[in-house]
């Protein structure tokens, strides 16, 4: 029994590493945009599809992948996913113009959709149902710790270059594809009843469940990303400081957010209401965004604001994970409802960068502020309507 437990948690935690890696994707793009502009002579709204290439085919595939999974064993989706990153990285190292790049980026995109929707897909099949709880918890965090990795990881360009970051990430997610590829067990996530794939896709498009996740996702994406995709740069502007230390800066406050994943995890635990959460979660993130593209404040209380704003995002996500069963239109279709949510999140993805720094480079950062007034209200709709459905 102890063996079995063990054994639990040890395959959770490689699929969180997997999380991890993924992440680092995200993350890299930000911290080497700069890198990336002065040698391809990018402007900063062409620079901006660095970050949003990504999530293009998460923003279209994400349904689709996640009932692929449904049917297919989740662990050979992981590792596939893995696989997929490590080409799109090696890839992007060797390019010569930004459309390779920003084709090689597309690539990584469906290997981090297909990871993020079979890997807690797989934990839900591992984990004893007293422990899914603290599992997906973990789970959640996962963007933060990668992305601040990433940040972390910025003194490598001065000896790597960013293409030999490109580089080292894609060899860092082959090998970890081949250690998953020995040592996790081999769960499907199989149906009950044979069923057509049409009708399975009928049902979860019908369903309001999975289309609500999605919204929700997706505004908390836009809010997240129109400001943390930029950060290093505007901390650089803001602070007059280098753009290493700007990435620092920025990796301390996106692992702020990981906080808010475990106090999440703990909150809904203790019996505080979901919706509750996510009302104060997109309230503080729009108060402190709004406060963070002002160029009115100073550069210090500017920071501290996108502190506070990483840790109130870090609410959403956690919510959006442990709601995804409660939400499916069938238990059988888990992994299309979590498809739907990361479809949103793709979405916010590719929308959040690419419209703030379209607004900023046309009128400035101040300007963005309505894009972001316009999220929050657009997810306090979103709120209302999932208390209708199942926050109550």
């Amino acid at each position: 029994m102890m063996r079995s437990y063990h054994s639990m948690w040890f395959s959770i935690i490689l699929l969180f590493g997997a999380g991890v890696m993924a992440a680092c994707q995200v993350g890299k793009a930000p911290m080497a945009m700069l890198a990336v502009q002065q040698e391809l002579g990018l402007s900063l709204s062409t620079a901006s599809w660095l970050i949003s290439a990504f999530a293009v085919v998460g923003a279209i595939a994400g349904a689709p992948v996640g009932l692929f999974v449904d049917r297919v064993g989740a662990k050979q989706m992981v590792v596939l996913s893995l696989l997929l990153m490590a080409a799109g990285s090696a890839l992007g190292a060797i390019t010569a113009g930004a459309g390779s790049l920003m084709a090689s980026r597309v690539l990584e995109g469906l290997g981090f959709l297909g990871l993020i929707v079979a890997a807690p897909a797989l934990i839900v099949a591992v984990a004893t149902e007293q422990s899914r709880g603290r599992a997906m918890a973990l789970w959640a965090t996962f963007m933060p710790v990668g992305m601040t990795i990433a940040m972390l990881a910025a003194p490598l360009l001065h000896w790597l270059s960013w293409r030999g970051f490109w580089l080292l990430n894609g060899a860092v997610l082959l090998s970890y594809a081949l250690l998953l590829l020995w040592v996790l067990p081999a769960v499907k996530a199989a149906t009950v009843t044979p069923r057509s794939v049409l009708k399975d896709i009928g049902e979860a498009i019908t369903a309001p469940g999975p289309w609500l996740l999605c919204g929700l996702f997706a505004a908390f994406s836009v809010l997240f990303f129109a400001l943390f995709g930029f950060l290093p740069a505007l901390l650089t502007q803001r602070l007059n400081i280098s753009s290493e230390a700007a990435s620092m800066l920025s990796a301390v406050a996106i692992a702020t957010s990981g906080a808010g994943n475990l106090v999440c995890g703990q909150l809904l635990a203790r019996g505080v209401q979901p919706a509750r959460l996510l009302l104060l979660s997109f309230a503080i993130m729009a108060i402190c965004a709004v406060g963070a593209f002002s160029a009115l404040l100073p550069g210090p209380v500017m920071y501290v604001l996108c502190i506070v704003f990483s840790f109130a995002g870090g609410l959403v996500p956690v919510v959006i994970f442990t709601s995804a069963a409660r939400f499916a239109p069938r238990k059988e279709l888990l992994g299309a409802t979590l498809g739907f949510a990361m479809q949103g999140n793709n979405i916010g993805l590719l929308l959040g960068p690419v419209a703030a720094g379209a607004i900023a480079g046309a009128f400035g950062w101040p300007a963005v502020s309505l894009l972001v007034v316009i999220t929050a209200l657009l997810a306090f709709m979103l709120i209302a309507a999932a208390v209708k459905h199942s926050f109550d």
